[in-house]
């Protein structure tokens, strides 16, 4: 049955979540939460975990949309495991210095990281592939 079948559970899996990313890291998040996400101390964690809670939220709420609609067997514990994955991964990606520490180390042009849009490219494409390497926890 095709609700069952493991690839078919991680391609809609991953479609969704890639969806609710571009949805939850573009317009539900407020400006707040992008300005100061970054920002060091507590203001900073706070407005990250804010974003977290609410991109986290709009992704759950995808994934029951299509599970139901398409009666798709989404475990609620590997659920839950691949939503913490993008959480986790995304509080981490969002908090800045630890993306711009490993594009230093990889030897990053300084200009195209703060002038080119390099910063918000690494930060997308590692958001990816963390949904990528969720969808496979709700999948396998």
């Amino acid at each position: 049955m095709f609700a069952s079948d493991p690839v078919a559970v991680f391609a809609a899996v991953f479609a969704t979540l890639y969806a609710a990313h571009q949805v939850g890291d573009h317009w539900i998040q407020s400006q707040h939460q992008a300005t100061c996400k970054g920002a060091p101390g507590w203001s900073g964690r706070i407005a990250c975990i804010a974003h977290v809670v609410t991109y986290t939220a709009t992704a759950a709420a995808a994934l029951t949309v299509v599970g139901v609609l398409l009666g798709l067997s989404l475990p609620v514990g590997q659920t839950v495991a691949g939503l913490l994955v993008s959480a986790v991964s995304h509080y981490v990606i969002d908090r800045r210095v630890p993306l711009r520490r490993l594009a230093d180390w990889l030897g990053k042009d300084p200009t195209w990281l703060e002038r080119g849009g390099g910063l918000y490219a690494l930060d997308q494409s590692a958001h990816v592939g963390f949904l990528f390497a969720a969808a496979l926890v709700v999948a396998a």
